[in-house]
């Protein structure tokens, strides 16, 4: 039967791996996107890094068969929802890694309000609780045709059905009073009580009732 064929990953990582400036954008990337982990950023760089070949490769060379390729490009890109329609090449190599995070399938299951958080809406995806045109998705990073996005529900034997299901609800936080008028109730000084004569101390009495007698004198 032959030797197994060697699964290669088809990713590549950073150059430096210790850049500072590149790791706090990753960081904050892994937050708001809700990743599992850096690997899922440099695959989607790695697509991004092969359209921008792709487009170099297709301006350099003027013939009919790049015109045809280009077009093929564009229209791919178009139906991923990376590139408005009527836009050229230099709109692929203006692409920014957050323009094709917002086209996975956890992201738009969040923004469409169907999950409370992108942790959330990982777990639902991954548990296989949405549909995609029909068809039962588990991987968060599916890349959502525009095409695909109107169809993204949840499937119809799980409890998430159910739009009244206490996990589909967003609860609203209070807002925080603001931080001045947090100081300003703190920094209001409580009234001064008297002092009551009987719960001083017996010398403090004997002084005080020695003033009012020489006073009356």
């Amino acid at each position: 039967m032959g030797d197994p064929r060697k699964l290669r990953r088809k990713y590549s990582g950073p150059g430096d791996p210790w850049q500072k400036t590149r790791i706090e954008e990753e960081k904050a990337l892994l937050k708001e996107y809700g990743l599992k982990n850096k690997s899922e950023i440099w695959k989607h760089d790695s697509k991004l890094k092969n359209f921008a070949a792709q487009a170099k490769r297709l301006v350099a060379q003027r013939d009919e068969q790049a015109e045809k390729e280009k077009k093929q490009l564009l229209k791919r890109l178009q139906r991923l929802g990376l590139i408005s329609a009527g836009a050229d090449t230099e709109a692929v190599l203006s692409l920014t890694i957050k323009d094709i995070l917002e086209r996975r399938l956890q992201t738009i299951l969040y923004r469409k309000g169907l999950a409370n958080s992108m942790s959330q809406a990982r777990q639902y995806i991954s548990h296989a609780h949405v549909l995609v045109g029909g068809r039962q998705i588990k991987a968060p990073g599916y890349i959502v045709k525009t095409e695909e996005e109107p169809t993204i529900t949840f499937v119809e034997a799980s409890a998430l059905a159910n739009s009244e299901h206490p996990e589909r609800k967003i609860e609203k936080k209070p807002d925080a009073k603001p931080e001045q008028e947090e100081k300003t109730e703190k920094n209001r000084k409580k009234p001064k009580r008297k002092k009551d004569p009987r719960k001083q101390p017996k010398k403090q009495q004997k002084k005080a009732g020695k003033k009012k007698e020489e006073h009356k004198k």
